[in-house]
Formats: structure tokens, sequence, C-alpha cells
């Protein structure tokens, strides 16, 4: 701290000597020597003095005058905003500012540089970010990969706890949506438990609009996040001060663990898996250098307690697909059909495609649920997704119209299979059945039954002989029995065994 003012007062106004302002100031006689004589110089007298604040009174005397520039000073501020553009560096901006000014004293390309970062700093802020415990996940790639033997690469997943630096680490294949998910999931499994926000950078495998102010990540993503009741929030795109727990913890992981694999041979992910477990813990066991404890106490007494649970069922990865209902109200997934309510028919509907299951979701909420089938062109269909009449139509067969004829009576059930039998295929035979057994609602049971036995006796058992025969009363003036008509070995009738 500067004493400018104090020395200039005990000297000018107290009229003290150089040796007793030093030794009640604590500075050395020759700084009280330089003041002294840097006021004489200036002219300053004591009212002069008094009249400066501390700042002014050093700018005066001790700030020397400014030369003058004789090099053209580039644009700092354009050229920082230049340097954001893709591919455009320092060089280049040098030597346009050099072609500009050809006719001019210019800098140097390092002195151009130097300037420049100057001009950087100045610009640049840090705030210490403080991290609530069980707040947030950091999660990130490491940049270097790890050779194996087969000539492909492992990729290094790391995760950092923002309170404690609490560290994960593990190798995947490649980073994909499934890697980058799939390591996050055994992230909270290792952590024992879900921070209220997940922080990765931009990746393009995880966030589908990467925009300062609203970023959306993708369907997948935000499925994972509402299995774990976490949220994903994606840093600023080019902003790495948002991560720092990340970035730090990728600089601490490729040092203390990268480094340490870097002579041994893998040929697989796994086996790298296998190394990194070990020193994983090392590291999170290694002492703090300028706090108590390490990251693994700190996690205990920090994150743990604050992090929410874990659900019941890992999350099994899922994607997600637009689909129409088309008009037998199915929808298309994979070239197989799966059925809806049919009361959607013509929505545009979501589906959720799991490596067992297909979930359709109206408006976020699930509507149908099928089994994965990978049969191209095959129809899984629900029949409570029916309209009553196609369900009820689905459900007639043969031997249920037979049974229900021989509720009525054993001719019933004769005349029943005699219909069948005379058509070429056995829906042929529905409507006329259903016809004959509908006389039942207007005659009753026992004249359909007597009609039907007279029908059998004339050889006539159309729907249409039957319904003559009630509409004329002529089963009322002729008494038969439909013993001879009901025997196994007639030759008109298969039996109900033959539609089994």
């Amino acid at each position: 701290m500067r004493k400018l003012q104090e020395v200039l007062r005990l000297k000018l106004d107290a009229k003290l000597s150089h040796e007793r302002i030093a030794a009640a100031l604590g500075i050395s006689k020759g700084v009280v020597a330089k003041y002294v004589g840097l006021a004489a110089a200036a002219g300053l007298d004591w009212p002069a003095v008094q009249s400066l604040d501390e700042a002014a009174l050093e700018r005066q005397l001790l700030v020397a005058p400014e030369k003058p520039r004789d090099h053209v000073q580039p644009d700092y501020g354009r050229i920082h905003h230049e340097l954001r553009r893709k591919g455009v560096t320092l060089m280049l901006l040098c030597e346009e500012y050099r072609a500009d000014y050809a006719d001019k004293q210019t800098y140097s390309y390092s002195q151009f540089c130097e300037n420049y970062r100057s001009f950087a700093k100045k610009l640049k802020r840090s705030m210490r970010q403080v991290h609530r415990a069980g707040e947030k996940l950091f999660i990130d790639y490491a940049g270097p990969t790890i050779g194996l033997t087969d000539g492909s690469r492992a990729h290094i997943f790391v995760a950092a706890m923002g309170a404690s630096s609490y560290t994960y680490a593990c190798a995947t294949p490649r980073e994909t949506m499934f890697d980058w998910l799939e390591s996050t999931a055994k992230a909270l499994t290792f952590y024992g438990g879900v921070t209220q926000l997940i922080i990765p950078d931009n990746p393009r495998a995880l966030i589908a609009d990467s925009n300062r102010y609203e970023p959306r990540a993708n369907d997948t993503v935000l499925d994972f996040a509402r299995h774990y009741s976490t949220s994903f929030l994606p840093a600023r795109p080019y902003h790495p001060q948002d991560k720092p727990k990340a970035e730090s913890a990728v600089q601490i992981v490729e040092r203390w663990i990268m480094a340490r694999l870097r002579h041994q041979q893998f040929a697989s992910v796994n086996e790298v898996n296998v190394a990194i477990t070990p020193l994983l813990k090392r590291l999170n066991e290694r002492l703090f250098q300028k706090l108590p404890g390490s990251r693994a106490s700190a996690f205990a007494e920090l994150d743990a307690p604050a992090l929410q649970p874990l659900p019941a069922q890992r999350y099994e990865m899922a994607h997600f697909k637009t689909v129409t209902v088309h008009i037998d109200y199915h929808v298309e997934v994979d070239k197989h059909r799966y059925s809806v309510p049919h009361a959607l028919v013509g929505q545009v509907l979501e589906a959720r495609i799991t490596a067992s299951a297909v979930e359709i979701l109206h408006r976020g909420q699930r509507v149908a649920s099928h089994c994965l089938n990978s049969r191209p062109g095959g129809f899984s269909t629900v029949p409570a997704h029916m309209p009553a009449a196609h369900r009820a139509h689905m459900e007639w067969t043969p031997q249920r119209l037979i049974d229900w004829g021989l509720t009525i009576g054993p001719a019933t059930a004769v005349a029943v299979t005699r219909l069948m039998d005379e058509s070429k295929h056995p829906e042929h035979g529905y409507r006329a059945c259903l016809g004959l057994l509908s006389l039942a609602k207007r005659y009753g049971k026992p004249r359909l039954e007597a009609g039907c036995t007279l029908a059998l006796q004339i050889g006539a058992c159309q729907y249409r002989h039957v319904r003559d025969i009630l509409a004329n009363n002529r089963d009322k003036n002729m008494p038969a029995t439909a013993a001879e008509w009901i025997s196994p070995d007639h030759a008109h009738v298969r039996g109900s065994g033959y539609y089994q």
C-alpha cells in the first residue's frame, strides 16, 4: 500500500526529517527522498497535495507519461469478434491488418498477438461457482482415447459430482447416444442416487437443438430424464466454464488413470474397464492438496445424503417414432403393424420402441402396449382396441354357431351345420346362420326348433325356408320329431367335431 500522501504531509506540513518519517511509516529513507523529490519537481506544496486523493497524486507523480504510438493500432474488438468464425486465426487477421496499412508502421505478428491477448484478458471474467450438495452431475468424454489390439479405440466417459468432485469413469466403444446414456446410468448406479440436474456439453448425440437460451434435448434423453426424475441442462455452446467440474475431472482422469494405462495392451472395452476400476478407487481416495479429506470422504459427507433415490428398475434404452393411425386402427413400426384404440383413427401418435416392447403414446399418455414383433407385414391386434362390431365378427366361428344352435334344440344345430356344409367357405355361411338363429328373438326358441325340424323333413333348411314356415305358422300345424335328423350317422351331418 502506497503512503505517498502521508509522506508528503509529514515532510511539507509537519517538517519532519527523512529519518523520522521513514521510522514512523515503516519505509526506507530512500523512498521518502524519492517521493519528496517528485513532489518538488512537480512544484507541489502541501495545500496542492492536500487537494488531491491518493490515486490522483499517484497518477501525477509516479505514472510515466504514455509515449506517442507510432504504430497503427488494430481494432482489437473486431479481431475478437472475427476469431469466433470457423477457420479464422490470429495469423490471418494479422496478415489482413498489415495489408490494410501497408504504407504505415504496423506491429509484427508476435507483438500483434501479445497485444490482442492483453486486450482479451481484460474482457474475461471468471465467477466462482458454488455447487449445492446433490444438485449437479457433470458429464463429458475425455479427448484422448485408448487403442485396442483390433485397431479400434476405447472412448473414456467421465462424470463428476458438483459439491465433492467424486469422479466416475468408464470406457465405451463409441460416443453415440446409447453410449452417453448407458454410461450416465452406470454413473448414477455408481453414486447410488440421482442428482437434480445432469450437465453435459452440447453433443449432437444428446441435444437436438443447442440453443444458447432454450436448449432442447432429444426425445430419448427426455425419456431417460423422466425415468430418473432428473433433468438435463446442457452448458452453453463453446463455454467450457459452465462445466468446470467436468473439465477438471477429465484432466485428472487423463493424468491419473489414462496416463498409467498407456503401456498396457487391451483387446476389448471390457478389459479397459477392468483396468480403470482400481485406479478410479485410488483417485477418489487420494487426499486433496489444499482441503481436508478426499473426494470419497467429501462425497460421503456432502453429496450422498442429498441424492434422490434410484428408480426400482434401470432405464431400458428406447427410441421414438412418430406414427399415424391407419383406418384399420393399426400403426406401422418397422414394417409390423400394432393396434391402438379404434377411436384414434387418423391421429398422429408417438411410438416408444425398446428392445422388447412397443408403447404407443397419445399426448404423453400410453394408449397401447405390445411385445416387439419383428415379422414384416404381420399384425399384432388387441381385441379390446376393435369396434364392437369388428370384435363380434372376429369371434364368430362355425363351432360357436353350432353351439348356439344346440342351446335352441338339436334340429336347429343340424340346420346350422347343414348351412355351413353347403358353403364353399365357413364365412360364407355366417350371415345365413346368424339370420336363422335370430328368428328365435321374433318367434321364440320352441317355434324355431319346430320350424327347423319341419324344414329338415322336407329337405329345405335355408334361412328363407325356415322364415316362411314360421311366418305362415306351418310349424304349429305339423308336429314332428327330430330323432332321425340328429343321428350322428346321418349322411348330411358332419358333426361339431369336424370344425374343431
